[in-house]
């Protein structure tokens, strides 16, 4: 059986391998003090963290799909399904409870936005919203706080995921990202 991904050329023709894009240590003395501009230590000057990495792009090399002061929010490159995004801080902390004050309340805004945005644009049924604070929690870069907000519908989970262990996402990450992104 085949099962065509485009989306997937971009982790075989990466210059660097997939490990280091996960790499969730952050790099440099701007990360170890939590600031978006971390940017040094890592090849190339680059932070490890991905979470800090991702503001530094541009929105659509980034997959960012909104942008706030202390949060943005910005589509899983592992989704469970079309829409699956994360609400990140800026700031690189660990645990829900480092947020200040106006990052708190601009991660639940955020949530709160995307809950709407993604209704808007493609209806699901329902969401899983989340957070997996720690690696023994799910996290897999439990170094950086991220919320998940998934889009279920009815029967998503089809035979493909149950049976053959694979999802099937039925639309490109760069096309998702555009269209919650020209909703945001």
């Amino acid at each position: 059986m085949r099962l065509w991904t485009p989306h997937r050329m971009a982790y075989v023709t990466a210059s660097e391998p997939a490990s280091a894009a996960l790499d969730d240590r952050p790099a440099g003395d701007a990360a170890a003090r939590g600031t978006a501009a971390a940017s040094g230590g890592g090849a190339g000057g680059r932070t490890a963290c991905p979470f800090c990495r991702i503001p530094t792009m541009s929105d659509a090399d980034g997959l960012v799909v909104g942008r706030g002061r202390h949060v943005f929010a910005v589509l899983n490159l592992y989704p469970y399904n079309p829409g699956h995004l994360m609400v990140v801080p800026y700031r690189h902390i660990p645990d829900y409870t480092d947020l200040d004050p106006d990052e708190l309340a601009e991660f639940s805004e955020l949530t709160r936005h995307a809950l709407a945005v993604i209704r808007s644009v493609s209806a699901p049924h329902g969401f899983n919203i989340g957070i997996n604070a720690g690696s023994p929690a799910g996290a897999g870069i439990a170094a950086h706080l991220h919320q998940h907000v998934v889009p279920r519908w009815s029967g998503d989970a089809n035979f493909m995921t149950v049976i053959g262990g694979t999802k099937v996402l039925p639309q490109l990450l760069t096309d998702t990202r555009a269209l919650l992104a020209d909703a945001w």
